[in-house]
Order: structure tokens, then C-alpha cells, then sequence
């Protein structure tokens, strides 16, 4: 059987685009900050100590690495759902949840390096 090809509305366009605006603000905010703040304090370390240059690129790439990570985490969160068969907005809930979730995580974890390292 072949379903019916249902058509997004304009209301479900301009729900699923406000929730994942929101989220991806939220995202930013808890670990765009800390994640710079990690850069900054590695860059720091790593220039004043007189290290190889190998470690003066790999500081910018892990951190340029902790903030996409939650990013392709939630796209293939999103994707997932949209191959279960589910519409795109109740797709957009779990993968919105699972950045959320993501940057709260690394939030905490690079909170924890900075106080501790």
C-alpha cells in the first residue's frame, strides 16, 4: 500500500523552524562559552610553555570538535525520527532534546576541566 503524501503546513513549518531557533540558541549559549573559554586557556598553556606547532593547531581543532559534536549527534537524532515514519515537527522534539542534553554535558564537563586543570 502506498500512504498519502501529506502536505506541511505553514503553522507546523513556523512551530518546528521557532523550536529549533530556540534550541540552537540555547545550545550556543551553554557551550560556545566554555568551550572558548577551554580554547583560550589551552592556547595559553600551550604557547607559553614553547610547545610544537602540532599542538598549537590541535587547541583550536578540539574545541572547533566540542561544538559541532552535539550538532551532528542531533542530525542524526532528526534523521532517525524522520525514518521512523514520524512527521518532522515530532522529529524535531527528540533531536531538539538530545542538543539540549549534549551541551548541558559539555557544558558541565568543560566547567569541571576549567575548575580543576
Amino acid at each position: 500500500m502506498t500512504e498519502a503524501h501529506q502536505e506541511v503546513t505553514w503553522a507546523e513549518r513556523l512551530t518546528e523552524g521557532m523550536t529549533v531557533a530556540v534550541v540552537l540558541g540555547l545550545s550556543f549559549f551553554l557551550s560556545a562559552g566554555p568551550a572558548m573559554l577551554f580554547c583560550n586557556a589551552s592556547w595559553s598553556l600551550i604557547n607559553d610553555s614553547g610547545a610544537p606547532t602540532a599542538a598549537q593547531i590541535l587547541a583550536p581543532l578540539i574545541t572547533l570538535v566540542l561544538l559541532v559534536a552535539p550538532l551532528v549527534l542531533t542530525f542524526k537524532v532528526f534523521r532517525s525520527g524522520l525514518r521512523k515514519g514520524r512527521r518532522r515537527l515530532a522529529a524535531a522534539v527528540p533531536a531538539a532534546l538530545t542538543l539540549l542534553g549534549g551541551s548541558a554535558v559539555l557544558f558541565v564537563v568543560l566547567a569541571l576541566a576549567y575548575l580543576y586543570g
